[in-house]
């Protein structure tokens, strides 16, 4: 994460892309687990069944795996990003207007 923070200080619009992008998946992570929690106790509080909800109550049970997962969704997103910001080019971007 340090060579990240360095590489992102070092312009503006590099700052800026990479808090977009940052805080984009941490919303994103953070909907997906507040979602499963939730779906879980719907679950467990009108005993729901079928294969969604059983599927619901394998993940609440292994949070251990979702966190890896999480773990893989940063990095394949920070990957990404890198990606799309070599490809448009935003390092030649000014940001002074």
């Amino acid at each position: 994460m340090l060579g990240a923070y360095g590489w992102a200080f070092e312009k503006p619009i590099r700052k800026l892309y990479y808090n977009m992008t940052i805080t984009s998946v941490s919303v994103i992570v953070a909907v997906g687990v507040g979602g499963i929690e939730a779906l879980g106790l719907l679950a467990g509080q009108f005993q729901l069944k079928g294969a969604f909800w059983d599927g619901v109550g394998k993940i609440n049970g292994n949070f251990g795996t979702l966190g890896y997962l999480i773990i893989v969704l940063f990095a394949v997103s920070w990957v990404v990003s890198i990606v799309i910001y070599k490809w448009r080019r935003l390092d030649d971007l000014d940001a002074n207007g």
